[in-house]
């Protein structure tokens, strides 16, 4: 799978990924806003994550899950990663998060990435909600999520025991409606 943006592509995860993948995870100051990833992010779990991720994209039509890599086009390197999981065609569902490489942060790229996300979620897959969530604290995924019209439903307390810090952590949950997405004319 591939969706293209500008400056970036979204594409399926790869081998020669490892790299980057490492460099942009191996922050605390990334992980820690990611319930699952440990810290330190060692060559080992970026090959499990990759090889986990071509295993998913082999299944086809019976995928419920799109993980993909952001690839910027200009440097040819990959600075974060974005999915869209617990896909539900019968309801329209699906949710999932993203990261990226801090040193491309406040650049634009999570916005463009995440509208792609949303162009495919609501174009091609035809889901009508997308659900979200960020950890309490991390006004930079708020912030985006908000201008791209998603609401806060609600909070759930204590959710997570975040791998790279080891610390308990309170989750808002968001989401945004194929109705009510603010990009939905462009």
């Amino acid at each position: 799978m591939r969706l293209e943006t500008d400056r970036l592509i979204l594409r399926d995860w790869s081998k020669k990924d490892i790299n980057d993948l490492v460099e942009g995870l191996n922050n605390l100051e990334v992980s820690k806003w990611l319930a699952h990833i440990p810290y330190p992010y060692t060559k080992r779990d970026a090959e499990e994550w990759i090889n986990y991720c071509i295993k998913n994209a082999k299944k086809g039509k019976e995928q419920n899950s799109y993980y993909f890599a952001i690839e910027l086009k200009s440097e040819r390197k990959v600075i974060g990663g974005i999915g869209l999981e617990r896909i539900n065609r019968v309801q329209g569902t699906g949710g999932g998060g993203w990261w990226l490489n801090a040193k491309y942060h406040r650049k634009g790229y999570g916005a463009e990435a995440l509208v792609a996300r949303i162009k495919f979620a609501f174009g091609k897959l035809r889901l009508r909600r997308i659900e979200n969530g960020f950890f309490k604290g991390n006004f930079s995924s708020f912030k985006l999520q908000k201008k791209l019209g998603y609401k806060i439903e609600g909070l759930r307390r204590k959710a997570y025991i975040c791998k790279a810090d080891g610390k308990i952590k309170d989750e808002y949950m968001t989401a945004l409606l194929k109705d009510e997405w603010k990009g939905q004319r462009s």
